[in-house]
């Protein structure tokens, strides 16, 4: 945090000395993470990392933070967020709850993003379920429309696609409309895609940090099982699920085979592995992003929309919109 140092208040929170702060009329008090002032309401400013910042940057984030924290013109308690993501974070506490407008204020900065922590947050410091989403939410793509693109039926595809994320198409229904498009394809088409999945941004660190503290992480998906099966090779994960795309002599039939892996299937996922590996209540996560996703985040204890469409984001307990992947860990606690 020391390159934030232009900063006054980073200034302060990045040394040891005093436990308050005083800049014009604003005292600020410090707190460790683990000793938050009950009944405080709790946020957490986050940034982007500092090496994709240039310095005209890093001074507006200094600024914007500064003056706002000023404007809230109430006893604040302030504490360094410290994860492995390599995101900066700084927990803001207040006495009475942030109003809409406070808030709008500060998350209209650039390379920033706040959230408001529960006070039932995951613990990560305790053994966790996280259930992940695969297209457009561990990687950067939708597989399907890929493959559509490279077997020369790419449009028809994605606006089918675009309809089911959307929940305007039952899932299953438009999951055999877009396989059967298909038809005929050469099956290697898969091997290429699967080669060189685009991860999301943020993913490698955010299994990290939880594998570190003996979370499980699954893939639950409603694309196919190549690609999940890389990831859960790729990222060491506990389990991947994913529909299976049926193939004969080279080529694709057009059909999957066995249990369609639908949003209730995804759902059934995170109890299914909460009870198999005896997590406890208020330690089951979810993530995605398209309304497929809804059932998966409502039976998750906390759901998370990322750059998620609207209905998903209405449903989820907290929505990631401009920053990565690293952000998950950030909203859990550490005790």
């Amino acid at each position: 945090m020391e390159s934030l140092s232009q900063s006054t208040v980073f200034a302060w929170l990045s040394t040891e000395g005093s436990m308050s702060f005083t800049a014009g009329e604003q005292s600020y008090f410090r707190h460790n993470e683990a000793e938050y002032p009950k009944g405080f309401s709790r946020y957490r400013i986050l940034f982007s990392e500092l090496e994709t910042l240039n310095a005209a940057q890093l001074q507006v984030i200094n600024d914007a933070v500064d003056s706002w924290l000023e404007s809230l013109n109430c006893k604040l308690s302030l504490a360094l967020i410290k994860r492995d993501c390599g995101l900066n974070c700084i927990e803001v506490c207040t006495p009475e709850p942030l109003s809409a407008e406070q808030i709008a204020a500060i998350s209209e900065t650039d390379f920033l993003e706040l959230f408001e922590l529960t006070f039932d947050a995951p613990q990560l410091s305790q053994v966790g379920l996280l259930v992940m989403d695969m297209d457009s939410t561990a990687i950067e793509i939708e597989c399907i429309d890929e493959l559509a693109e490279m077997a020369g039926v790419g449009p028809a595809v994605a606006e089918v696609t675009e309809l089911a994320m959307q929940g305007e198409l039952d899932f299953e229904q438009s999951l055999r409309a877009r396989v059967g498009k298909l038809k005929g394809a050469d099956a290697e088409i898969i091997d290429i895609l699967r080669a060189k999945l685009p991860l999301m941004p943020g993913l490698k660190e955010m299994i990290a940090e939880l594998q570190s503290h003996g979370w499980r992480t699954v893939v639950a998906s409603g694309g196919f099982t190549p690609f999940v099966d890389q990831l859960k090779q790729l990222l060491a994960l506990d389990a991947a699920f994913a529909n299976k795309l049926d193939i004969d002599n080279g080529k694709l039939l057009g059909t999957v085979s066995g249990q369609v892996v639908d949003a209730q299937y995804k759902a059934d996922t995170v109890l299914k592995c909460a009870k198999q590996w005896q997590i406890a209540v208020g330690q089951r996560v979810a993530i995605g992003d398209g309304a497929n996703d809804i059932p998966m985040i409502n039976a998750a204890d906390f759901g998370i929309a990322y750059h998620a469409k609207p209905k998903l984001a209405q449903a989820a307990d907290v929505s990631i919109n401009r920053l990565n992947l690293k952000v998950l860990p950030y909203l859990f606690q550490m005790s």
